[in-house]
């Protein structure tokens, strides 16, 4: 089983659809029972980091979802906001604590190209900078489907896996132990990202 966290942001029956298109078993949730018997766990998410943290937190899920995510090890995926709210903390519009799992913080585009548009919002590349199974079968031109105007970076390079350039790169796929990021969505990112959502179901 599958669970998809439902913490009032995110675009969940998009995630649901393409994880039942591969033939999983899936359900969205916000109940830490659900959570506890699931296989995987994917966290989505799209909006801003202070709202995520703050839906988290009333929902009373940072401490349950640490504890199976940190200490039990159960592999998740979080996707676009999903990922940045991993991370130890954002400074999107003032200064956030995050979930603290990724040694990173959620920062501003600011391409060096100041024609380039924010948010980034479109098809770009995901330049593979380690071998990963999320990147299996995978060609390494691959476009996938961004929407974003923030970005984790990753203090410890180890964690990166992927990246994106626009207008200078930046981390665009992590992993660290059993915790996946991607800040592209790959259930918009048809055959690649669908394929991308396979390796981490069926091998993570």
């Amino acid at each position: 089983m599958i669970i998809i966290i439902d913490y009032g942001l995110g675009n969940l029956f998009s995630v649901i659809g393409a994880v039942e298109k591969l033939g999983f078993k899936a359900k969205i949730s916000s109940k830490v029972s659900d959570m506890e018997k699931a296989d995987k766990l994917i966290l989505p998410g799209v909006g801003a980091f202070s709202d995520g943290m703050k839906n988290l937190k009333n929902l009373g899920l940072v401490d349950p979802l640490t504890r199976l995510v940190v200490q039990n090890k159960k592999p998740i995926l979080g996707i676009c906001l999903g990922c940045q709210l991993m991370a130890k903390e954002s400074f999107e519009f003032g200064h956030h604590q995050g979930l603290g799992w990724i040694d990173g913080s959620v920062l501003k585009l600011e391409p060096k190209d100041k024609e380039l548009r924010i948010p980034h919002v479109g098809w770009d590349d995901l330049l593979q900078s380690k071998k990963s199974i999320l990147f299996e079968g995978i060609p390494s031109d691959a476009l996938f489907y961004y929407t974003h105007s923030f970005y984790i970076k990753c203090n410890n390079s180890n964690d990166i896996i992927g990246e994106c350039d626009y207008g200078g790169k930046f981390t665009s796929a992590f992993k660290h132990d059993n915790i996946y990021g991607t800040q592209f969505h790959p259930e918009k990112s048809q055959l690649h990202g669908l394929n991308l959502l396979k390796n981490f179901l069926e091998k993570s």
